[in-house]
């Protein structure tokens, strides 16, 4: 059995971000603590600025874990950050508040991680904790960087794993830079997987542990309802259209930059368009889909300097890069499968 976060030379940091996690936040930390492995390990908890009371309930219940309390609420990017500075460990494992590992998970992913012969972005199956379906092993990725669900378990190279459960060697992490902080929080774990496949490390996902996900619950939105609808929010569908499009800019080699990024922005700005007429939102337009041309704009001079810091060391070929994509745009098969999403305000 492996111990807990007393130890002063643990080999794996498991890195929580918490805001207003207060309803889930034990199964989590009580799920690592029941891990079954042979090696030290740390629990870190960065608390956004949580207004439930979350870091007050972690400092009593939870004496061993290690609490970082942030007075203002910075987001998904910088609270991993703010914690991987801190970490001890070889390893990171990054885990959402509402997401509890298999007993299995972290010997799982460590023995994955010393068998390979350079460093690794890991990820494991993820389940949803209502149902217990399985809804991924990685992702694969459409042209458009939407991410497409991996359910092949003898397919471990994938184009992405989520964030929710996301394995990394400190050194990985430190050689591509971390979290890009002005992604605030969404597809920051896209970006670290395109990064790494650019560069020449492997992005795995091992389908013989896992995880259950309450999705949704910690950020709202991103979850097909019984009845088939995909719901989602304004604000996680501006930070995903924002950020997919700004991990476009960064990753993808120029020839293949110059063709997919113009289809992109037409792309994207048709289906706001469509979206906003058929919905009788304007917020959907004016929200999500007008501010990313603008955004790009803003960003101009960081996106070029992080493009060029990346694009020297890139050691793929566009083949190599491409291998984990599929040609179908992820966008028109959801289209068909659940019709247009239901786009709320709130969570």
């Amino acid at each position: 059995m492996g111990s807990g976060s007393s130890n002063v030379n643990p080999i794996v940091s498991i890195c929580i971000a918490n805001y207003n996690g207060i309803d889930f936040i034990d199964a989590c930390i009580e799920s690592v603590q029941a891990q079954d492995c042979r090696f030290a390990y740390e629990i870190i908890v960065h608390d956004d600025a949580s207004m439930d009371g979350s870091a007050a309930h972690i400092r009593t219940h939870h004496p061993d874990v290690r609490l970082i309390e942030s007075s203002d609420n910075v987001g998904f990017c910088i609270a991993n950050n703010r914690m991987a500075e801190v970490a001890g460990g070889e390893y990171f494992l990054l885990l959402n508040n509402d997401a509890a590992l298999e007993t299995d998970a972290l010997q799982t992913l460590y023995a994955e991680a010393t068998h390979l012969d350079r460093p690794a972005i890991l990820g494991l199956a993820q389940y949803d904790s209502d149902s217990g379906k399985l809804l991924d092993i990685g992702s694969l990725l459409d042209p458009f960087l939407n991410p497409v669900p991996n359910t092949n378990a003898q397919r471990s190279d994938v184009g992405m794993v989520m964030g929710a459960c996301f394995w990394i060697p400190k050194v990985l992490w430190k050689t591509l830079g971390g979290f890009p902080e002005w992604f605030g929080s969404i597809a920051e774990d896209l970006y670290l997987c395109c990064a790494a496949r650019l560069t020449g490390f492997p992005v795995r996902a091992l389908g013989n542990s896992g995880f259950n996900h309450q999705v949704g619950r910690s950020f709202g939105g991103g979850k097909v309802t019984t009845g088939g609808r995909l719901v989602t929010t304004m604000n996680r569908r501006a930070l995903t259209e924002r950020n997919k499009t700004f991990t476009l800019v960064i990753t993808y080699p120029a020839a293949l930059l110059a063709i997919v990024l113009p289809l992109h922005l037409a792309a994207l700005h048709l289906e706001g368009l469509l979206l906003t007429l058929l919905t009788l939102q304007s917020e959907i337009w004016r929200k999500i889909y007008a501010p990313v041309l603008p955004s790009l704009w803003h960003e101009r001079q960081r996106l070029l300097w992080q493009r060029r810091h990346l694009q020297r060391r890139r050691s793929s070929t566009v083949r190599e890069f491409l291998a984990p994509f599929r040609w179908l745009p992820r966008k028109l098969e959801m289209l068909w499968l659940h019709g247009f999403p239901e786009v709320r305000a709130k969570k």
